[in-house]
Order: structure tokens, then C-alpha cells, then sequence
């Protein structure tokens, strides 16, 4: 399997898992707050990061002191893309949100372009610009409301911009870093961010025996492992070795395929209804993602035919 085949594959499977991750986040905020969730999350994420290095499995390479350099990468994300997301919720509609996520293949495309120098066709341009008219349609005719206010837009607007900026600088980063350090970063970042934040909430507010209580419901712990280890410590994983093979603008459009996920999800396991505006936000995703990949796959033949003949 060539290189550009198993990036595509793990952003497929990173798009599956993120898809699924929002029936967990449901059932886990049955029980819990966001910010004790995503404490308790990024707690086992690091825990199970921790155990295959500890263990000897894995071995890091990167030293304690180049640390630092992946702190911008962390602090991108998880923590101010789960910071603004968690804020910005409060002030506009779950919907409006859904549509202004849907727009980070775009952010991400005019990041690499500029950050970069990532080149891409019309046609790719076009096909990513499908996928995302895809995603909107779909919340759109799902009755979204624009209810929020402006500054709730902001904040969902500046979470999509920190992803699509974690795309960009993760790519750069790997011509420097091993994919596994930057996994591991992330990680022990996102474990101390959130943790940090939970428990001066819980401290200030006079509530610390309330931080565990969630782990008292089985509901909680089973969101809490897929969360913690699927959705955040494998879907960083995928993530990091995917654009450390495919330009982070293609990649990104991939992302879109979870809310197809997320959708299947919704009809199978909650008893959704399937309408046919899912169906042709489905294909619009699809066809945009199979597009952009597609177009992109024949671009960086045609550069590498062109510079082996310039040779």
C-alpha cells in the first residue's frame, strides 16, 4: 500500500471514529459537565499514552526540552478548539455550530496555500467546496436555526479556525517530528489543560467531591474509554500519521465523512429518521471527498513527472 493509500485509510478510519464519538459526548453529558468530560477524557487519553511508552513498547525520540516546540500544536488543539467549541455552545445553536465546523476544509485550504505552499487545482478547490455544501445542506434542512448570538459565532468560527491551524502546523511539524512524539504531545498537553481547568472550577466553587461522581454511572465510564481512548489518543494518532503523508488540505475535506458517520449512526443506534436530504448531503460529501483526493492524487503525479523530466 503506497504511502498516500494509508494516509487516506487512516483519515477514513479517524473520520469513522470522530462520527461516532458524538453519541458518546451525548451519553457522557447526561452525567457530567463539558469541562469535567473533557478532563476525565484527556486523563485516559494520557494514561493510555502513557502505558506503551512506560512499558517500553513505544519509544519516544523526541527530548524533554523540544517539548516546547509542540506546546503551539497542542494549545491549537485540544485546547482551544475544545475551549471556544465548549464556550461558543452556550451562546449560539448546536446547527449554526454544525455549518461553521463544516468550513474548516476551506480554512485549511487557504492556510496550507499561504503557510505552506500547497498548490492545488480548480478542481480540487471545487471538490472541496462540494464536500462542504454537503455538510451545510444537511443541517440546513435538518431546520438549523441561527438563533446565537454574535458572539457565539465568533467563538465556533475561531474553534474551526484553531483546527484547521492544527492541520497546517501538524503537517510542518512532521518534517521534524516523529507522528508518535506529536501524538504523545498532544496528549500530556490536553491532560494538563483540562485537568487544570476542572479542578480549580471544582476548587473555587467548593464542589471536589463531585469531580469523581460521574464514574459512579456505567453510562459515563463507557463513553469515557471510547472518548478518552478512541476519539481523542487514536484520532490524534491517525491524524499525525495521515499529514505526515497527504497535504493537510486534502485531508481535512476527509474529515468531512464523519458526519456522514454521524448520521448512519443516528438511524442505527438512536432510531433516527433517514430523510432524503441526508441522502443527497451524503453523495455531495462523498463526491466532493472522492474529488478533491482524486484530483489531488493526479497533481502530485503530474509535479513528479515534471520534475523527474526538469532532472
Amino acid at each position: 500500500m503506497s504511502q498516500t493509500k494509508q494516509a487516506v485509510v487512516a483519515a477514513i478510519l479517524n473520520a469513522v471514529i470522530v462520527g461516532l464519538s458524538f453519541i458518546f459526548v451525548k451519553m457522557a453529558l447526561t452525567v457530567a459537565d463539558p469541562v469535567d468530560t473533557l478532563a476525565h477524557r484527556f486523563t485516559l487519553s494520557f494514561v493510555a499514552a502513557l502505558i506503551p511508552v512506560l512499558s517500553g513498547w513505544v519509544r519516544l525520540s523526541i527530548r524533554p526540552r523540544e517539548m516546547g516546540a509542540l506546546l503551539p500544536l497542542a494549545v491549537l488543539y485540544p485546547a482551544l478548539f475544545f475551549a471556544l467549541q465548549a464556550f461558543g455552545l452556550l451562546y449560539t445553536t448546536s446547527s449554526e455550530a454544525g455549518i461553521i465546523q463544516a468550513t474548516v476544509p476551506i480554512f485549511t485550504l487557504l492556510l496550507a496555500s499561504w503557510f505552506l505552499k500547497e498548490t492545488s487545482s480548480w478542481l480540487q478547490k471545487a471538490s472541496t467546496l462540494l464536500s462542504v455544501a454537503g455538510v451545510v445542506f444537511i443541517f440546513l434542512m435538518k431546520g438549523a436555526s441561527f438563533g446565537g448570538n454574535a458572539l457565539g459565532t465568533v467563538l465556533i468560527l475561531l474553534s474551526a479556525l484553531s483546527m484547521s491551524g492544527y492541520s497546517v502546523l501538524a503537517r510542518r511539524l512532521t518534517r521534524s517530528f516523529h507522528f508518535i512524539d506529536m501524538t504523545f504531545a498532544v496528549a500530556l498537553i490536553g491532560f494538563l489543560f483540562f485537568n487544570v481547568w476542572a479542578v480549580a472550577r471544582h476548587l473555587a466553587d467548593g464542589t471536589w467531591g463531585q469531580f469523581f461522581e460521574p464514574f459512579q454511572h456505567p453510562r459515563f465510564v463507557v463513553s469515557i474509554l471510547f472518548l478518552g481512548i478512541l476519539s481523542s489518543l487514536v484520532t490524534s494518532f491517525l491524524n499525525n500519521f495521515a499529514l505526515a503523508k497527504m497535504e493537510a488540505s486534502r485531508l481535512s475535506v476527509l474529515g468531512n465523512l464523519s458526519t456522514l458517520v454521524t448520521v448512519v449512526a443516528g438511524v442505527v443506534f438512536l432510531q433516527e429518521s433517514l430523510a432524503y436530504y441526508h441522502v443527497v448531503g451524503a453523495v455531495l460529501i462523498v463526491a466532493g471527498v472522492i474529488g478533491t483526493n482524486y484530483f489531488g492524487m493526479k497533481s502530485g503525479k503530474r509535479k513528479a513527472e515534471e520534475a523527474s523530466g526538469s532532472i
